[in-house]
């Protein structure tokens, strides 16, 4: 039985209320989101497996953990959408937390990277693609009228997670070892995404914010109908967002992987290219409300091109100047511009084609991450690899940036009225 009720929320009207479940919804994300943290892993990890164990890794073996999850948390995400309807948002999300923790908890028992793969990246990457999709769907349904800003305030925690957990890891490892930190981290999330979970529910059928009504549809803003996921897939404003979310995701995704690493290479001190990890993460943080307010001010076609002149310019200067400054500043602006992707992407899917089906349709979109997850850090890694330089790998984004700005003028647009099925 779902949970759509009237009821107040954990004691306050509805219209106070609903904020409490965004707070909640960020601190989840918090949670989860600790997988932006996995470059502060790379070398401790590498040094484990080699020293300790007398294996043999590469970069894009460390770094493959990292995809797998990020793959696995993407293709739960589809099939998870149904099940938030049936068995309301509390009882999946704390399926999804319970899982999360054990592929971490798990994970510090992996003798070997290959076993990293199945426990850490599958099971930890169902748990969060179970548990993710929960405080997205709440907002968008319990704020109709400020969609593209409550859901970047939900998203912010998992964008914002490493500005703590990069560092809390850090301070860990160096304390306690690599693998205690996995135990760590893995009991904690059960913990905290259980009892974070209890108060989260969806509004009940026909329920609007006081004083709200639908504004008459704007051309390029408001939804034109109701789709569900089926139609939604007949759809070419489906491909274009899909494959802007593909690209935003392959940039960010890519620096979130290698952030500590190409620091060190252009002469940052170790520690503190950990803490610019933690740095970069309130730019992909508060870049899902202010792309998601955004959003809501303009269209998500505009706001779209905009994230894709910025990953363009990150992207150049990369490539074509080196030193510390420019590594700070491209950083920022590609780890920004993914944490706006994660507001861009929801808010644009409830914006054309509605929330009747949110959760199925998001969960389609929301591949396009899973894909930027696989493609973005094994670019990084076979480049490294292969020239001993991830710089490299910065022109490639560069052009499909470009490309991303020209798809996102040519087909972010509100679709037509949907085939019946």
């Amino acid at each position: 039985m779902s949970e759509k009720t009237g009821e107040k929320i954990m004691g306050m009207e509805p219209e106070n209320g609903r904020w409490i479940l965004v707070l909640l919804g960020l601190i989840i994300n918090l949670c989860l989101g600790t997988i932006y943290s996995w470059s502060v892993f790379v070398a401790p990890l590498t040094t484990y497996f080699t020293r300790d164990l007398g294996q043999t890794v590469t970069a894009t073996d460390i770094l493959l953990p990292f995809s797998v999850f990020l793959a696995f948390f993407a293709i739960a995400m589809p099939f998870t959408g149904k099940y938030i309807e049936r068995y309301g948002p509390r009882n999946v999300t704390i399926v999804g937390g319970v899982l999360t923790g054990l592929g971490w908890l798990l994970a510090s028992f992996a003798t070997s990277v290959p076993m990293l793969y199945v426990v850490y990246g599958v099971i930890g990457g169902i748990g969060v693609g179970i548990a993710y999709g929960v405080p997205v769907a709440v907002s968008a349904r319990w704020f109709p009228d400020r969609r593209g800003l409550a859901v970047g305030l939900t998203v912010l925690g998992f964008g914002f997670s490493a500005f703590f957990t990069a560092n809390i890891a850090g301070w860990l490892i160096d304390t306690y070892g690599v693998m205690t930190t996995f135990r760590i981290f893995g009991i904690a999330f059960v913990i905290l995404t259980c009892l974070l979970a209890l108060p989260m529910k969806f509004p009940g059928a026909g329920w609007t914010p006081r004083g709200w009504t639908p504004p008459a549809p704007v051309p390029g803003q408001a939804i034109a109908c109701e789709f569900r996921r089926e139609q939604m897939l007949k759809s070419r404003s489906f491909y274009g967002l899909w494959l802007c979310y593909f690209i935003g995701c392959l940039a960010g995704l890519m620096a979130i992987s290698i952030a500590k690493p190409v620091g060190t290479d252009v002469g940052i001190e170790t520690g503190l290219a950990t803490l610019l990890v933690g740095f970069f993460a309130i730019f992909n943080g508060f870049g899902r409300p202010v792309f998601g307010a955004i959003t809501d001010r303009f269209t998500p076609r505009i706001t779209a091109m905009l994230s894709f002149f910025l990953i363009a310019l990150a992207s150049l200067l990369l490539w074509q100047f080196t030193g510390v400054s420019v590594y700070i500043v491209a950083f920022a602006l590609l780890w920004g511009c993914l944490g706006g992707w994660l507001a861009i992407a929801p808010a644009s899917t409830g914006c054309y084609f509605g929330t009747a089906d949110y959760p199925r349709c998001y969960g389609v979109v929301f591949l396009a991450y899973g894909a930027g997850a696989i493609v973005g850090p094994q670019m990084a890694g076979f480049i490294k690899t292969s020239t001993g330089s991830y710089l490299g790998v910065f022109p490639i984004v560069l052009v499909l940036a470009v490309i991303g700005f020209i798809t996102a003028f040519a087909l972010l647009k509100i679709p037509d009225a949907p085939e019946k099925t």
